[in-house]
């Protein structure tokens, strides 16, 4: 995705006229984001309650095209602190499961942001994600598959790991 496709993207979080926040990201963008979207970050509503951040808030850890990500998953999230209807919850919960239907690389690339930027339901969302993938597998050897996790044991430590463990197998 393009600089010009992420900064056309953002402009549609950011259109109240509530204070901004500028981020900037670790290849150098920088986005004016809604305080209340921006709070949603601790490690962000700390360096702002701590004065570290004069102009812009420096996020050396995440790119602009993950920052997007994150910001979008924020701004659907504003305000879930309050009472939400039934209906209303099943929207979430929907958004939420398009939202993380996407490439691994993406949600481990997001896994980092989040807790880096402390947004813990994002995180708790994107662990779960992986979670239930691996849960989906039938055996280690899919696991490994799946998540590209190179076997260094020799058949004879597996088979040693698996009579120890015996117990787990049945």
């Amino acid at each position: 995705m393009s600089i010009s496709e992420i900064s056309h993207r953002f402009r549609t979080l950011s259109t109240s006229e509530e204070k901004k926040i500028v981020l900037k990201t670790s290849d150098g963008d920088t986005f004016e984001v809604d305080e209340s979207v921006a709070l949603q970050s601790q490690t962000i509503a700390h360096l702002i309650e701590d004065d570290c951040a004069k102009n812009e808030v420096p996020l050396p850890n995440v790119t602009s095209q993950i920052l997007v990500k994150v910001l979008e998953y924020c701004q659907r999230h504003v305000g879930d602190g309050g009472v939400l209807t039934e209906e209303e919850i099943a929207d979430l919960k929907k958004w939420d499961a398009e939202f993380v239907n996407t490439d691994q690389s993406t949600i481990f690339e997001m896994i980092l942001a989040s807790n880096y930027l402390n947004v813990k339901s994002l995180l708790d969302l994107l662990c779960q994600t992986i979670a239930d993938q691996i849960a989906a597998c039938g055996s280690a050897e899919e696991i490994r598959e799946k998540f590209q996790i190179e076997n260094d044991f020799t058949p004879e430590e597996e088979e040693a790991v698996r009579r120890e463990n015996q117990w787990s197998f049945e």
